[in-house]
C-alpha cells in the first residue's frame, strides 16, 4: 500500500513540483495551500508524512505543527519543514534537523526531497 504524504505550501508551483515528483515514485499525495485546509486533511485521513512550509499567511507551519502535536490522532505524524528561512549553508546538509524535526532549505532539488522523505519514512 502506498504511503500517504500531505504537501502544504502557499506557493502553488512548489506544491505542484513536490506532488509530481512524489506521485511519480508511487506515493499517494494530497495537498493544501493553507493551514486550515492542512489541518482538516491531516485529521480526516492522517498521512504517513507531512511536508510543511513554515512561512505562510494565517496559520504558519509552526502553528500547524503545534496543533497537530496536541491532537492524539495526528501527534505522531512526522513532518519535514521546507523553508526559505534557512539557506543551504545554515542547513548544512539535506538531513538537517532541530529537536528531531527535519528541514529542507528552499530552493531544494527533488533528489534532496526524495532522500529526506525516504529517511523520515525509514525506506532506506
Amino acid at each position: 500500500m502506498a504511503k500517504k504524504i500531505l504537501v502544504v505550501d502557499d506557493e502553488l508551483q512548489i506544491v505542484k513540483m513536490i506532488s509530481a515528483r512524489l506521485t511519480a515514485l508511487g506515493y499517494e499525495v494530497s495537498t493544501a495551500l493553507d493551514g486550515n485546509d492542512a489541518l482538516k486533511k491531516a485529521k480526516e485521513i492522517p498521512p504517513d508524512l507531512i511536508i510543511l512550509d513554515i512561512v505562510m499567511p494565517g496559520l504558519d507551519g509552526t502553528d500547524i505543527s503545534q496543533i497537530l502535536k496536541e491532537d492524539k490522532t495526528t501527534a505522531n505524524i512526522p513532518i519535514i519543514f521546507v523553508t526559505g528561512l534557512l539557506d543551504k549553508k545554515e542547513a548544512g546538509n539535506i538531513h538537517y534537523s532541530i529537536a528531531g524535526k527535519y528541514f529542507l532549505a528552499k530552493p531544494f532539488d527533488s533528489n534532496e526531497l526524495i532522500n529526506t522523505v525516504r529517511k523520515v519514512l525509514k525506506e532506506g
